[in-house]
């Protein structure tokens, strides 16, 4: 059966774009959020304001896109949550930031009730949501992303089937470290080269086209790190859970958490 109808839990930053992208794909959309002076926007872009409960009861697919694990398992096992009052067949992708084994974890405790829980993790930040542009991971069962994938292609230039049910979490996992890591790097190496006066603009548009190219230097002076924190820390867990030294990650981890408040500010690098 096609996805027809498509609930959103969360509308925040990445939530909000995706609900004018879903109904301009031609899916009737609900969504629950907890900030009821988000309302006016949601439903400006197409979205229906809907109690948990009512969006559980019509969606075909339920996008996820709140924080992290104690949120998600609080949607979905608590009183009056998804695994009670969604539909048989449903699919609950999440697309928050999450322990692959909690993913697992979900996905076992939905297959009882007949309710589908997949990972669908999104990269490539805030303006490639507003553009419909996100890579989206998705993991699971090949007949389940086969059916969900329409939905996701509706707000994702590029859909990748990862593998069982969280692997999307490692994949998004293994994109940031290699992110924090290029923007650490492009940091020091402009920071380097302006103490050498030399032209930043014209050195970083060079170096897009040279071996140095990365996304973090692509996107210079664009991204907020919100998320740097909290994710590193997941990060973190994953790599004790499955035994693996991450020794650069650690490092880029700890600058990380001083480069934050002072991002982009070349004159303040290695101060």
């Amino acid at each position: 059966m096609s996805i027809q109808t498509v609930g959103i839990i969360g509308a925040g930053r990445m939530g909000m774009p995706i609900i004018g992208h879903l109904k301009r794909a031609g899916f009737e959309v609900l969504v629950s959020e907890r900030d009821a002076g988000r309302r006016a926007d949601i439903e400006a872009r197409g979205g229906q304001w809907a109690e948990l409960a009512t969006l559980a009861a019509r969606s075909q697919a339920i996008l996820i896109c709140v924080g992290y694990d104690s949120e998600v398992r609080e949607l979905l096992g608590g009183a009056g949550g998804l695994f009670e009052t969604a539909q048989p067949g449903a699919i609950i992708a999440v697309l928050s930031t999450i322990q692959p084994k909690t993913m697992e974890e979900f996905a076992a405790q939905g297959e009882p009730r007949g309710i589908h829980v997949i990972d669908s993790t999104i990269c490539r930040g805030g303006r490639a949501a507003d553009d419909g542009t996100l890579l989206s991971f998705v993991a699971g069962d090949a007949a389940v992303v086969e059916r969900i994938t329409p939905v996701l292609r509706a707000y994702s230039s590029d859909v990748v089937h990862s593998g069982k049910v969280g692997t999307a979490q490692v994949s998004k996992a293994a994109n940031n470290l290699i992110l924090w890591a290029c923007l650490v790097a492009s940091h020091e190496g402009l920071a380097l080269a302006q103490r050498y006066g030399v032209d930043i603009e014209v050195l970083r548009a060079a170096l897009l086209t040279s071996s140095a190219t990365n996304g973090a230097l692509d996107v210079w002076g664009q991204q907020s790190m919100a998320w740097a924190q909290d994710d590193m820390d997941i990060v973190a867990g994953m790599a004790r859970d499955c035994g693996i030294s991450l020794p650069q990650t650690v490092l880029v981890q700890d600058i990380c958490r001083e480069l934050k408040p002072r991002r982009y500010e070349l004159d303040k690098y290695g101060v």
